[in-house]
């Protein structure tokens, strides 16, 4: 009786918190002036990132969810620049997300359905609990995938912006202007970060931006420290040629030697493991070894 009610309980507090969630509700000041600037942000970065297809299912989901963040004032900052550098869309993700809970409901009363089949398990509560849990996990999945992918894609981007410094600072020791400079530099190649960074300079160029402030744009966008840095530099040196060579050579040094350190650190780590797994093969071969006449001593 005392479950029952408990569980009666917790059902319908669920209940209302998913009304209360659901039901259009008056915006607060916060929400609002947070609305207005993910409406802002979305507007800037359309042409840095891909626009969801408004047919179809998923689209229709995303879109209604995104919708829904904004009302919300759930900005997701960090999520956002994670799906920036990775080039995916925000409705998209949101779908994706939406979509896998909804298939964590029915995967956890399905594996109690199977675990019943073979006589484990009879009370009805537990697959309720297995369909939240479950769409709980599913929800939560593409978030640390993102941000898995988003921080290797951002080491790597991290070494094109010192390799990208370099040859800055080698433009601008040609006699070459830092507009000139900057550009040229990206153009060397055509690899997504510079692709990246040459796209975000383009658009410094027609729209009258300084250039130094749409790279600190970016690095906003993509959550690149080292661009908002340059960024930062760059407008307090942008007058002398002299001492932009001198700040880039020393920040490309400096990024450099935080690569080697990172280098270093993670060979180290994988040293470590890979001792610790031969000490458990040497552990395990040891006792296969001593097993036989332990018995023969013990008598077993």
């Amino acid at each position: 009786m005392t479950l029952a009610v408990l569980f009666g309980a917790v059902l319908g507090l669920g209940i209302y918190a998913l009304v209360r969630v659901l039901m259009p509700t008056r915006r607060g000041p916060v929400a609002q002036v947070a609305r207005i600037d993910a409406l802002r942000a979305s507007r800037r970065t359309t042409s840095g990132t891909p626009v969801a297809n408004t047919t179809g299912l998923r689209a229709r989901i995303g879109q209604r969810v995104a919708d829904f963040y904004v009302q919300q004032g759930w900005q997701q900052r960090s999520l956002r620049a994670d799906l920036a550098v990775l080039d995916r869309s925000w409705e998209a993700f949101l779908a994706t997300k939406v979509m896998l809970s909804a298939a964590g409901l029915f995967f956890g009363p399905f594996l109690f359905a199977v675990a019943w089949t073979i006589g484990m398990g009879s009370s009805p509560v537990i697959p309720i609990w297995l369909a939240l849990l479950f769409a709980a996990v599913f929800f939560m999945l593409p978030d640390l995938e993102v941000r898995r992918d988003a921080a290797a894609k951002r080491r790597d981007l991290r070494r094109v912006v010192g390799a990208y410094l370099d040859l800055v600072a080698m433009n601008l020791a040609g006699g070459r202007g830092l507009p000139e400079a900057l550009m040229a530099a990206a153009e060397v190649s055509d690899g997504w970060a510079l692709r990246r960074i040459r796209a975000c300079l383009a658009d410094a160029r027609i729209t009258g931006t300084s250039q130094w402030v749409a790279l600190g744009q970016l690095g906003e966008e993509l959550g690149i420290e080292e661009l908002k840095d340059l960024s930062a530099s760059l407008a307090l040196v942008a007058d002398d040629g002299a001492k932009v060579r001198e700040s880039l050579g020393s920040r490309a040094e400096t990024m450099r030697h935080r690569e080697l350190a990172e280098i270093e650190s993670s060979a180290g780590e994988k040293s470590q493991s890979m001792l610790v797994a031969q000490l458990l093969l040497c552990a395990g071969f040891l006792v296969f070894l001593i097993y036989p006449a332990a018995m023969r001593v013990f008598k077993v």
